[in-house]
């Protein structure tokens, strides 16, 4: 999942596959901004219910210092470069993914993008070729008004009321955002995992990244209810609901060379079975 590719062809995802050795696995890559990496999980939890996968490597990963505009002060302080990915793998004594809701207000894309080639959406013209470009009251607008309503959609989904959650990992696009959404949808900032403060908005990687702090921080356990809550750019929105059955829960220390950049990162390993709804 990523915003800025390297390459338009090939995938980055096969790049990768080959770096890591991975012979003869398969290679996707989405692009859903800000909500990739819960698309991925999405997406990776419905391969492996219908046991058309066993394991799946889903990975977040952005390097938007190249696509930021250092002019324009009003996003150049946001973003960040990161990466952060998970392993899926299916357990049928266990269950973990519990709901998932997806969607997308595609009519709102002209709020935050950034345009290569077309020079128009919706026929409005399109500024600052190939940087990003952000209505930042509009996108803050959108998400402190949709985020609240697609948790409340997807614990009922789950059958389970909101103050059970332990844990609530948001896309970490700015604080200030994070606790308007606790404030309206009445959930404790006290139990939100974000990367924020350390890493900037990274986009797809923000989500994999807080969770790998919460589990450096001891603050992630063995049958947790975390909801994640991914959205961004499309404008798009994806959210999951599932259990931390980590039988092998552990962080690791790695560096993975990905199209000749070596990147510091940790994983944090769980086990996802079919979803309970």
């Amino acid at each position: 999942m990523y915003v800025n590719p390297d390459f338009k062809t090939p995938s980055l995802a096969s790049l990768v596959q080959a770096k890591l050795g991975i012979k003869g696995a398969g290679a996707i890559d989405l692009n859903a901004a800000c909500a990739g990496f819960t698309y991925g999980l999405h997406v990776a939890n419905g391969l492996i219910t219908s046991r058309l996968n066993k394991k799946i490597l889903v990975i977040g990963a952005e390097t938007l210092s190249k696509i930021t505009d250092y002019e324009d002060r009003t996003t150049c302080i946001l973003f960040g470069d990161g990466g952060g990915a998970v392993l899926v793998e299916f357990d049928d004594k266990q269950s973990s993914f519990l709901s998932s809701y997806l969607g997308s207000e595609g009519e709102k894309g002209n709020h935050l993008y950034s345009s290569n080639i077309s020079k128009r959406m919706f026929e409005q013209d399109l500024v600052n070729s190939g940087k990003i470009v952000q209505n930042g009251r509009e996108v803050y607008k959108w998400a402190v008004f949709t985020v609240p309503k697609g948790m409340k959609c997807v614990m009922e989904k789950a059958s389970t009321p909101l103050h059970e959650v332990n844990w609530f990992v948001p896309h970490s696009a700015n604080l200030r955002m994070i606790e308007s959404i606790c404030e309206k949808s009445n959930f404790p900032i006290e139990q939100i995992l974000y990367s924020l403060v350390h890493y900037g908005n990274t986009s797809s990687a923000t989500i994999p990244l807080s969770l790998d702090k919460g589990v450096a921080d001891g603050k992630l356990n063995k049958g947790d209810k975390v909801l994640l809550y991914g959205f961004g750019g499309g404008l798009l929105k994806l959210v999951n609901k599932r259990h931390i059955q980590p039988k092998n829960f552990k962080k690791k220390e790695k560096k993975v060379n990905v199209l000749n950049k070596y990147i510091e990162c940790s994983t944090a390993v769980a086990d996802t079975v079919s979803p309970r709804v």
